[in-house]
């Protein structure tokens, strides 16, 4: 039987329509992917986003390179990110001071919510409350029952405003009903001789950062600041279990790319990321970090990201948190 040219022309757009599935399934990345880092090399942002890199190449066969643009309080690269074009290939590997606490300080020039779409949690970080060696104190309990004795004489540092030490120390007193002075500092490192020194009493610093002073015995670790006991400091504590609820924080490290990219790429993208945090390597480096890998899904990790948006935004607002 003779076909006709118009029945070869109906068979061939049907041929191609049935391709363009598997096409759009192998067309990313089609150029290098940018993972963009709102801090300098060698951080925690840096390490956990050149890890995933890595991966990130050898599972997507394509190249991934980091880009550290710090500053403001992460959103540079946040803001980077949020302009790129729409295709998947400019990443955010992104912290909750950039993208939770950062919007309600400083007047950014995008949203954060609609700019960016989360890909995924990556890994959480708990803060820890420590004191220095030298303060008399050996509980939550006692250290209340201190600050409260003597009201604003307690000194907490921080690596700056706006951090999750800062807002962890607003917490606190807002939870514990206790009144302290904040001292930010530009780094963790300062702080902790400070800290060591004597001029300042205590700190709501990350797991990762304290533990080698906690070892060493030149802080006193009190209570984590998570719903749950870190399996770092298994004999310490949550706040909530030593009786101050409603201060709970800890760092997370998230995944984001540009709003408006297409579906099935984020998808990718999405599963991609969970295939990685699998994998026993990238597990073992994540805990050696002191974090937790997180096992949310895409949805509820978005989820989280709005409710700590709004937490955030209102702790900030109730207790009057501006940037100098």
């Amino acid at each position: 039987m003779k076909l006709t040219s118009t029945l070869w022309s109906t068979l061939i757009a049907a041929f191609c329509a049935l391709a363009l599935p598997a096409e759009a399934q192998t067309a990313y990345p089609t150029k290098p992917v940018k993972l963009m880092v709102g801090a300098g090399a060698g951080g925690g942002t840096d390490i956990i986003a050149r890890m995933l890199g890595e991966k990130f190449a050898e599972g997507l066969k394509g190249s991934f390179v980091v880009e550290n643009r710090p500053g403001a309080s992460n959103t540079i690269a946040a803001d980077l990110t949020a302009k790129a074009p729409p295709d998947g290939h400019t990443l955010l590997v992104a912290t909750n001071t950039g993208q939770a606490i950062a919007p309600h300080l400083i007047k950014l020039a995008f949203d954060p919510l609609k700019d960016l779409v989360p890909i995924g949690l990556i890994v959480t970080v708990p803060n820890v409350l420590v004191v220095g060696s030298q303060v008399p104190v050996n509980n939550v309990g006692e250290l209340v029952r201190a600050m409260k004795a003597r009201p604003g004489q307690f000194k907490y540092a921080s690596s700056g405003v706006g951090s999750t030490q800062h807002i962890a120390g607003e917490a606190f007193d807002a939870a514990a009903g206790t009144k302290s002075e904040h001292i930010p500092y530009k780094g963790s490192s300062q702080a902790h001789l400070d800290i060591i020194g004597g001029n300042v009493q205590m700190m709501f610093d990350t797991t990762s950062s304290a533990m080698a002073q906690i070892k060493a015995g030149k802080f006193r670790p009190l209570a984590v600041t998570t719903p749950a006991r870190s399996p770092q400091l298994p004999d310490v504590p949550t706040l909530a279990e030593a009786g101050v609820r409603g201060a709970d924080m800890s760092t997370w490290y998230a995944l984001y790319v540009t709003a408006g990219t297409a579906p099935d790429v984020v998808s990718r993208l999405q599963t991609e990321l969970a295939r990685v945090l699998k994998l026993p390597d990238v597990d073992a480096r994540l805990k050696g970090l002191g974090g937790e890998v997180s096992t949310l899904t895409p949805a509820q990790f978005a989820e989280l990201n709005k409710q700590e948006f709004e937490r955030f935004g209102k702790l900030i607002r109730d207790a009057g948190i501006k940037l100098n």
